[in-house]
């Protein structure tokens, strides 16, 4: 279906805005081409039509469909726009994942290739999001309260978050989806809070669902994924990436872990001097109480 009155997206950040908002009309096989185009950005200049649809799963056709719909004469003008976009990562299924560990184990660089995964991950980040930092920063910092959800595999860097914000700021708190109260807790969203969302494929229940009622309770959205087209990223105000690339058997966390850390400096960069002294009183408090072994 061609959209002529719509001008095609001239840059990778138009077409990736273009996209999400698209995205839920789309036809299932468009869905599915988006979803791995955006996830493969460096594989489209490089590779033919043919192999990009071979790999996503579609056929070639629906790429050229895709792109007229867009507004673009066919698939070549489409691909233009992917010469300096960065790479993302979808991951595959855990058990398949597992078997191929397993069927490697005598490998002598299983090693080696686990931590350059893991460091690539991480310099991904400066690419992915140094531009749009200081906005989520700021809108996160301007919030009246701030709702951090994380679940089963994501929890550990949303928890992380929360207790790293928590130290300087009160107004924080974890949503839990603990004794099936997951629904009370979303409640008390209001349109002056900021819900931050973290999550990547395959996205649990629970995240979508916060989601859901942020956007009905007219909150502020702030999404740290591995996509710009995951369910939890496609209206929200604010979105940083993350990739998850491993040669293990299950999506790594470590750049989503990294990214929380970043955002938690700057924004206790961004509260300055009363977030010092909040800090210098947990910590009292902290050793006051016993939190920490000493040796005696």
């Amino acid at each position: 279906m061609t959209r002529p009155h719509l001008a095609p997206p001239t840059t990778f950040d138009d077409l990736i805005q273009r996209l999400q908002a698209e995205f839920a009309s789309l036809p299932p096989q468009f869905q599915v081409a988006v979803r791995y185009l955006l996830d493969h950005p460096a594989e489209v200049p490089v590779v033919s039509m043919r192999t990009v649809a071979s790999q996503a799963g579609v056929q070639p056709a629906t790429l050229v469909r895709l792109a007229q719909s867009l507004g673009y004469s066919g698939w070549a003008g489409l691909k233009t726009v992917f010469v300096h976009s960065l790479p993302q990562t979808v991951v595959k299924g855990y058990a398949e994942q597992a078997q191929r560990v397993v069927r490697s184990k005598r490998s002598p660089n299983k090693q080696q290739k686990m931590l350059d995964a893991q460091m690539l991950n991480i310099q991904a980040l400066e690419n992915l999001n140094t531009e749009k930092l200081a906005a989520v920063t700021d809108m996160i910092h301007k919030a009246k309260r701030v709702y951090v959800a994380g679940f089963r595999a994501s929890y550990p860097p949303a928890f992380g978050f929360h207790y790293l914000y928590r130290l300087f700021r009160p107004s924080v708190y974890m949503l839990r989806s603990d004794a099936g109260t997951l629904e009370m807790e979303l409640r008390s969203l209001g349109p002056q809070d900021v819900v931050l969302l973290i999550g990547f494929a395959p996205y649990s229940q629970e995240i979508v669902r916060v989601y859901e009622a942020a956007k009905a309770a007219g909150s502020q959205i702030v999404a740290l994924c591995d996509s710009a087209v995951a369910p939890i990223a496609l209206e929200a105000n604010g979105l940083l990436l993350f990739n998850t690339e491993t040669s293990s058997f299950f999506p790594s966390i470590t750049a989503a872990s990294a990214l929380v850390e970043v955002l938690a400096e700057q924004l206790l960069a961004r509260t300055g001097m009363r977030a010092v002294n909040d800090i210098a009183k947990a910590e009292q408090q902290l050793h006051h109480t016993g939190a920490y072994w000493t040796k005696h």
